[in-house]
């Protein structure tokens, strides 16, 4: 067994346990890095907590990591270009934050000089396989260890645990649900949600609670598929997303109840809410539609499943999908323009306008008025030859006894 690990640490009940387990059980020293990717607003609050937790539990020490612009501008981006979104539903909240946390994950065990990292994730969920996944890929040498696999205790075993070593946990063996959150929205599974028939409880909602009534109308600028306006003004993504999100998620717009199909084999009641993330992807996509030429929209569209169901299932630094982030950039250089998007309570939000400087639409070549410009004389021609091929089959090949009769 390695002497030193580096622990993925959220401050939760099973990463705190797990740095005095694995004290316990396999004598090693437990260094802690927590990775801030946007699951809490109230952040220097959050990472002194994490901190005097990390300690309190044995950790020989524990690192903070403001990683929310990386995030943002390095993993969301991509799935935004990429209108990511695993199973036509989810736009890859935990997906996304999970290779941000091994990179980090990796760089301490360099600067700690371990020999093995460590994660707080189970044996039927999808964030095993990417922490160990992503780690082998990034660092082949290091062993990666996953305790909650191995210590068999369930939820009530781990709060008395916890108890037993005076770790100052908020966690009860009461709890219902849990929660996972990012700049890119929240996860939410356990309880209620668990029966797929069961309506989802309006309890852990907290993005998407109806506070507003009125509709809102505001504009999206894109610069190279990347949103980077508001109505206008300058915007990192980072705040975007957020403003997005609020605008968006106070009507009731982006939550999501789906049965989908995890990495493991197993299927899973989840819901989702993700305001800012579904209305950035809807706005890209339309602009698509604008800018795009015919070809390329069809191949890129075509694409897009693969790279969700690649970093779904923890591929995010494969080769595969390293080829097409850089076929979906080549997409974008002309997806610049503005979405306007009109949003109202409960839950509606569509399209209302788009523009851009490179569209491709031609109103001259669109319109059926006096201002129509297309060669209509040209189209017989080219119908014929596009048909050419099936009606000479329809001639030569197809029996006569099958071809359908007249209509009467």
């Amino acid at each position: 067994m390695t002497n030193k690990v580096v622990l993925a640490y959220s401050g939760g009940l099973d990463t705190s346990v797990a740095v005095r387990w694995m004290q316990e059980e396999w004598g090693v020293e437990v260094y802690c890095v927590a990775v801030d990717v946007g699951q809490d607003r109230d952040v220097g609050a959050a990472n002194d907590v994490l901190v005097a937790r990390a300690l309190a539990a044995g950790a020989a020490g524990c690192t903070i990591i403001d990683a929310r612009r990386e995030m943002a501008e390095e993993f969301c981006a991509k799935a935004i270009l990429a209108n990511a979104r695993y199973e036509g539903k989810y736009p890859l909240v935990s997906a996304l934050s999970r290779p941000v946390i091994v990179r980090h994950l990796v760089a301490e065990a360099r600067r700690v000089g371990a020999q093995a990292v460590a994660h707080g994730c189970t044996g039927k969920g999808n964030d095993q396989v990417r922490f160990d996944v992503g780690t082998r890929t990034l660092a082949p040498d290091l062993e990666v260890l996953a305790p909650a696999r191995v210590w068999q205790m369930t939820r009530a075993d781990s709060v008395a645990y916890a108890a037993k070593w005076s770790i100052p946990i908020e966690a009860t063996a009461e709890k219902i649900y849990s929660i996972d959150e990012n700049l890119f929205g929240r996860a939410i599974e356990c309880g209620q949600i668990e029966d797929p028939w069961e309506a989802p409880p309006e309890e852990p909602y907290t993005l998407t609670r109806v506070t507003d009534t009125s509709d809102a109308t505001f504009t999206i600028g894109f610069e190279q598929g990347l949103p980077v306006k508001l109505d206008g003004a300058a915007c990192p993504l980072e705040a975007l997303l957020d403003e997005v999100g609020v605008r968006t998620g106070s009507r009731g717009f982006g939550r999501l109840d789906m049965v989908e199909n995890r990495r493991v084999g197993i299927k899973s009641r989840e819901v989702y809410e993700c305001p800012g993330a579904l209305a950035l992807i809807l706005a890209h996509q339309d602009l698509e539609d604008l800018t795009l030429e015919r070809d390329v929209h069809h191949e890129k569209a075509r694409l897009e499943p693969r790279w969700s169901e690649l970093v779904y299932d923890g591929m995010w630094y494969s080769p595969l999908k390293a080829a097409l982030d850089a076929f979906f950039a080549e997409t974008q250089r002309h997806v610049t323009g503005d979405v306007r998007l009109k949003v109202s309570a409960p839950g509606v939000l569509r399209v209302e306008g788009r523009r851009s400087p490179v569209a491709l639409y031609d109103h001259g070549l669109a319109t059926y008025d006096a201002a129509d410009t297309f060669r209509h004389a040209d189209a017989e021609g080219f119908v014929r030859l596009w048909g050419l091929g099936v009606q000479t089959w329809a001639d030569r090949q197809s029996r006569a006894g099958e071809r359908p009769g007249p209509v009467t």
